[in-house]
């Protein structure tokens, strides 16, 4: 079976085929992100997840705590629709939403993204978790998973590919989430977490699975 790094790889390999310098480039900036410890804030296994309340990209208002009461929470901090590894990763997850769900678990993606932007008609008909709009990344803040994005990037995504993420997210449009997964149990407290500012490097759902076989297996 195709690992979610797999794919996330050879999405990278297409960047260095088409574009060498570019892509030498970013292996260096986020080897120097990794360097200084961007992501080391964030909140640890055995601390407390912070709670909110953020709009779905279906128009409903989803809390949290409300979430925790009917099972633990998977929450995917994601850069946003337009982010072809942030989509391998949500339909990693999707593929695998079943298994998810059977261990009582419940899956939401955040990102910065407007809740009409966060999702186009076919991902509304097709992705099955809740999808919800982190405006201006303050939930990520909270959680310790905010990065203010390098010139770099931010121009690559505007004068390469066309993006206006300040139009994308209503107003910001320099910081976005460190690509990040929670697993929350149902006393709010984090159980598990992968976090890395290599944009490349997802948490596989076979590990997020396993993260809640452990709850279960604790809590019997």
């Amino acid at each position: 079976m195709t690992t979610l790094r797999d794919q996330t790889n050879a999405q990278f390999a297409k960047l260095q085929q088409s574009k060498p310098v570019f892509a030498g480039q970013i292996e260096s900036l986020l080897a120097k992100a990794r360097d200084f410890g961007d992501g080391k804030d964030a909140i640890a296994v055995g601390q407390p997840a912070p709670d909110f309340v953020l709009p779905s990209a279906k128009g409903e208002s989803i809390e949290l705590s409300a979430l925790l009461a009917g099972g633990p929470v998977v929450i995917v901090f994601y850069r946003g629709s337009w982010c072809p590894y942030c989509n391998l990763q949500l339909r990693a997850m999707q593929d695998r939403l079943a298994d998810i769900e059977n261990l009582g678990g419940q899956l939401v993606a955040v990102s910065p993204e407007v809740p009409d932007e966060s999702l186009s008609l076919i991902e509304k008909e097709e992705l099955v978790f809740t999808v919800l709009s982190d405006k201006d990344a303050l939930i990520a803040a909270q959680y310790g998973v905010a990065w203010e994005v390098p010139e770099l990037i931010l121009d690559h995504m505007r004068d390469d590919r066309g993006l206006d993420l300040t139009k994308i997210n209503d107003g910001n449009g320099t910081v976005l989430p460190i690509p990040a997964t929670f697993v929350v149990s149902t006393d709010g407290i984090v159980a598990w977490q992968h976090v890395n500012v290599d944009y490349r490097h997802r948490a596989e759902p076979d590990d997020v699975i396993a993260a809640l076989r452990e709850l279960i297996r604790l809590q019997d």
